[in-house]
């Protein structure tokens, strides 16, 4: 396992190395590594013009000029020479598309090389519609933390302290790589840490990949037709109904944006195929919130059964969730006219 990681990172020869190269190399400082470094060399390495290229670790300036891409080291930042660094002063590059934090060299690279990897991942065109959704998605879920962490930008506007430590992210992970302060190292053994890093940065990166491309974009959708067909299951178009379950949520906001018809929808309706039920759920507030901004009528909750299909005037009403949020039905038409009967429950 050593001897295959250390083929990866070529040993740095100071001043007297070859000006020429025959081999792809990537250039990255030494020393203390995290996880914005770590991704970008994945990436980089991921890419066609850069495929399966070797690392160089250095700060020696003469050596990096030599090397045909580096990055977070070096003070520039200049894609048509890939160079990608972001601490030297005045740097402000951001992602763009409505993303407004300042980006890491994993950012900075994935800004110029992300297309090529989803589209390669998707089996689609760089420019395909499709390739651009998950692009973004894959920016916003995965990529922007580890920008914002690298740069140190708060997660929450506050001054008040944290009511409890995460040390779990990705790029504390990263960091626990390398060597402790009270034990022995050497180049060689942050090398090789240094490439374990590389290794668990990419395969969260390819993760968080398969799940917006295999997952998340085909829920996105059923969410879209859903919407399209929304006024066909009532005429308020407030009712959704989905004809397969998938995560929602995320989605509906951000469709309902895109459509101009934010906060319309009050009610999701789902088929529950482990219990052959149909659902109805309250969709919340906004994302994250524990408030609806309908839910199901307060005679309703908590009830179940037959006492609940007397209070609803519905058949085959299974239950209500005590807080009204969520409530099921034995059938599609029980549930929709649940659904129906919640929306004109004046409260």
């Amino acid at each position: 396992m050593r001897s295959s990681l250390r083929r990866l990172i070529k040993p740095v020869v100071a001043r007297s190395m070859s000006t020429k190269r025959t081999k792809m190399s990537i250039g990255t400082h030494s020393g203390t590594f995290h996880c914005d470094e770590a991704l970008g060399c994945y990436l980089l390495r991921k890419t066609s013009k850069f495929a399966d290229a070797s690392i160089i670790r250095s700060r020696d300036p003469v050596i990096l000029a030599d090397l045909p891409v580096v990055i977070d080291v070096g003070g520039v930042y200049d894609p048509a020479s890939d160079r990608y660094d972001h601490h030297q002063r005045g740097f402000t590059e951001v992602f763009g598309h409505g993303f407004n934090t300042k980006l890491s060299s994993a950012g900075l690279v994935y800004k110029h090389y992300g297309r090529e990897l989803v589209a390669r991942a998707m089996d689609l065109p760089a420019d395909h519609h499709s390739v651009e959704t998950v692009y973004l998605a894959v920016y916003r879920g995965f990529m922007e933390a580890i920008d914002a962490i690298d740069n140190g930008v708060n997660q929450y506007d506050t001054n008040s302290p944290p009511k409890y430590i995460s040390n779990t992210d990705l790029s504390a992970r990263v960091s626990k790589l390398n060597p402790e302060w009270n034990q022995p190292t050497s180049e060689t053994i942050e090398n090789e840490n240094f490439l374990k890093a590389v290794a668990l940065t990419g395969s969260e990166f390819e993760a968080a990949l398969h799940y917006y491309a295999k997952s998340w974009l085909p829920g996105r959708d059923f969410v879209v037709d859903a919407l399209k067909k929304r006024k066909e299951v009532d005429s308020s178009g407030e009712i959704l109904k989905l004809d397969d379950f998938c995560p929602w949520k995320g989605h509906l906001y951000d469709l309902e944006t895109e459509m101009g018809i934010e906060g319309q929808v009050k009610y999701v309706l789902y088929h529950d195929e482990r219990e052959d039920k149909w659902r109805i759920q309250a969709v919340s507030a906004s994302p994250g919130s524990f408030e609806s901004r309908k839910a199901l009528p307060a005679a309703w909750r908590g009830l179940r059964g037959e006492e609940l299909n007397k209070v609803v005037g519905v058949d085959g009403c299974v239950f209500c969730h005590a807080s009204g949020f969520i409530g099921g039905n034995d059938t599609l038409e029980g549930v929709v006219e649940m659904a129906k009967k919640a929306l004109s429950a004046i409260e």
